[in-house]
């Protein structure tokens, strides 16, 4: 059972939300404890008297460790560390969605659901070579294409690359170009994984589909030429309106060529189950 430790209370106090704050506790309090994957974690009614808040923060902070991976709830049997994936050989080009779509023709708009500068938990500090509680900025966006719901990303960058951002319009603009254009933040290479999971509730109402229908998750780290991590995402794409391309060159140490992610049409129909809600 997870204890709150000395210095691991929620700070009534502070303007950070508190399922900000329960994030964090709960991520340093694995890392603590030396918890393993597999390792079952405590129940939403448990958290609540160890960290004497609601059941809505909890459940808000424990969704958002499933978006980054951090924990996995399994329904009937309760919360765990999450298990670390296989690794597959997949090369995406460094685009981002916004041109992707644009150089097929096709229109993407964003809704963008959270947009503030937060600390950096102990996850993402790792990922973005930070020190923990390193002010970062968090952006969250529901993405439409031709209006209708494609994907849901988590985007965690250092603030002290671009501050000022969490004041910008990002509806119907690209953050790769903004952080270019006004930042001059250029992102020169990356590593990308896509892994197959199935929606959560949470997940499923911001996608409109079924809760466990199948979604497309594509983790991805992006550096920029200082060889400094400058972006950490995490997408969730509906798994009936996606798929993702790679050509590939049977030679000696060849790279693929650039893969594009497709959003399908009415030509392919989605498995009985996975249609829209």
């Amino acid at each position: 059972m997870l204890k709150s430790p000395a210095g691991g209370r929620i700070d009534r106090s502070s303007p950070l939300p508190y399922y900000h704050q329960l994030k964090q506790l709960l991520v340093r309090e694995i890392t603590r404890r030396g918890l393993r994957p597999g390792d079952l974690l405590p129940g939403d009614h448990a958290l609540c008297q160890t960290y004497d808040v609601s059941r809505t923060v909890v459940r808000q902070a424990l969704t958002e460790l499933e978006f980054e991976g951090v924990i996995e709830r399994v329904k009937g049997k309760g919360t765990f560390v999450a298990q670390p994936k296989t690794a597959q050989g997949l090369v995406q080009s460094l685009t981002g969605l916004f041109e992707d779509v644009a150089a097929r023709g096709g229109h993407l708009r964003s809704e963008v659901r959270t947009l503030r500068v937060v600390p950096a938990d102990s996850h993402i500090a790792q990922e973005l070579r930070i020190e923990p509680d390193t002010p970062v900025v968090l952006l969250e966006r529901l993405r439409f294409v031709e209006e209708l719901p494609w994907v849901l990303t988590v985007t965690h960058l250092p603030h002290d690359l671009v501050p000022g951002l969490e004041f910008e319009d990002l509806t119907n603009q690209s953050l790769y170009a903004l952080m270019e254009s006004r930042y001059g933040v250029v992102l020169v290479r990356g590593r990308r994984s896509v892994e197959a999971t199935l929606a959560g509730q949470v997940l499923a109402d911001a996608l409109d589909v079924p809760a466990g229908a199948a979604v497309l998750t594509l983790r991805s780290l992006s550096v920029d030429a200082q060889d400094r991590p400058v972006e950490s995402f995490v997408a969730y794409h509906r798994g009936d309106r996606s798929r993702f391309e790679v050509d590939l060159v049977r030679e000696a140490n060849a790279h693929p060529v650039r893969p594009s992610m497709i959003v399908t049409g009415g030509e392919e129909q989605p498995p009985d189950g996975l249609n829209a809600s």
